[in-house]
């Protein structure tokens, strides 16, 4: 069965503190639709299309058309988002190579089996669109004028938010059983069964050094967790400091508990639960997870060239992917980088407090602040 689809077009969103101040402007030069298919096998194949419309080239990031690299797809079943079990990375702020450039008139087409990464494993009506949100969408820009409202000491910004949007398809599904999801994503094949020392284990080849290394930045994240855990029951929400600011925004007696709560759940994570470390990743990036399969941390190769402590740290990497586990803090990748992160902490708290790394740089506390 094929449905058919229809063509919206681009949508940014600027991102605000309450609603009021919402406002959306719209660019046409992409437009976006999928098309859905229901194989005899039981696959259900999402085929998606992004033209440029307009008479120059456009670019978007790439990570945003490959459903192994990122959550492209909102997916509801009877009016309820289903669950997505594909990873979430760690990856440095993007850069030019990161962007797909379309000519005018071009268009990328891609297809993705949803059955292994998306819970469709129940019967029910399904809606099927393909729907993100970057700041980085189309590309680094300057933030426009600003608009500054004063609330208590804190002057909020509110940056532009891009979000790209299709039709939503929608059918009947009788219940597909996962067969392919939560598997590695380019990594090498897993040697044997766990190395495990002190409680911590190793699986993925990883060298007698490599052991070294996860340990010592392991030790690390501890400490510099500890701290965050200190300094945090040492404020409140009504007295937050730089620091909480820099990285989370202006403070609620709500969001400031959160934020507790989650580094509370990360030193947990690092003092009682078993950890798994797998250094079979070949991939570009710091790291990733599965975030419903606790504690298993897939290290790539920025991790193995950061510094144990300070900005993009491998200490910080394991706060990073902790906090992305569903039975710690269960945060998202928002944005990434500090500036990225700041810009969300002005511009939308309520999100800053669940990005990996605004914990990840609230943590790592460099540049130092009180």
């Amino acid at each position: 069965m094929k449905l058919l689809s229809r063509t919206l077009s681009t949508g940014l969103l600027a991102a605000a503190v309450t609603a009021s101040l919402n406002a959306q402007a719209m660019n046409k030069d992409l437009a976006v639709s999928v098309d859905v298919d229901t194989k005899s096998n039981g696959d259900v194949i999402a085929t998606l299309n992004i033209t440029n419309q307009g008479k120059g080239n456009q670019k978007i990031l790439s990570w945003y058309t490959d459903l192994e690299e990122e959550h492209i797809f909102k997916i509801t079943r009877d009016g309820k988002e289903v669950n997505f079990f594909g990873p979430h990375y760690k990856r440095p702020a993007p850069t030019e190579a990161d962007f797909i450039k379309l000519k005018s008139g071009e268009t990328l087409t891609k297809s993705f089996e949803l059955s292994g990464l998306y819970d469709l494993s129940q019967p029910g009506n399904y809606e099927i669109s393909y729907d993100v949100e970057s700041f980085d969408l189309f590309g680094k820009k300057e933030i426009p004028s600003m608009t500054t409202r004063t609330m208590g000491q804190q002057s909020m910004m509110h940056a532009d938010v891009a979000e790209l949007s299709s039709n939503s398809v929608n059918l009947w599904l009788e219940g597909v059983a996962m067969t392919k999801g939560n598997v590695q994503v380019n990594a090498k094949p897993t040697a044997g069964a766990a190395d495990c020392t002190d409680g911590t284990c190793f699986t993925g080849r990883c060298s007698n050094s490599e052991k070294t290394s996860i340990l010592s930045a392991l030790n690390a994240a501890d400490q510099i967790t500890n701290d965050s855990v200190a300094y945090l029951n040492s404020h409140s929400a009504s007295n937050p400091s730089t620091r909480y600011q820099t990285w989370f925004g202006a403070a609620t007696s709500n969001r400031y508990a959160t934020v507790k709560s989650n580094f509370n759940a990360i030193n947990d994570a690092i003092d009682n639960q078993d950890l798994t470390f797998d250094c079979s990743c070949n991939k570009s990036y710091f790291a990733y997870v599965y975030p419903n399969q606790p504690y298993k941390v897939y290290l790539c190769r920025a991790f193995w060239s950061a510094n144990e402590l300070g900005t993009d740290s491998r200490a910080g990497t394991i706060v990073h992917e902790l906090s992305h586990f569903n039975a710690v803090a269960g945060t998202d990748d928002i944005v990434y980088g500090q500036s990225g992160a700041k810009n969300l902490a002005n511009s939308n708290p309520s999100q800053a407090i669940q990005n990996a790394d605004s914990h990840e740089y609230f943590a790592e506390n460099t540049p130092y602040q009180n």
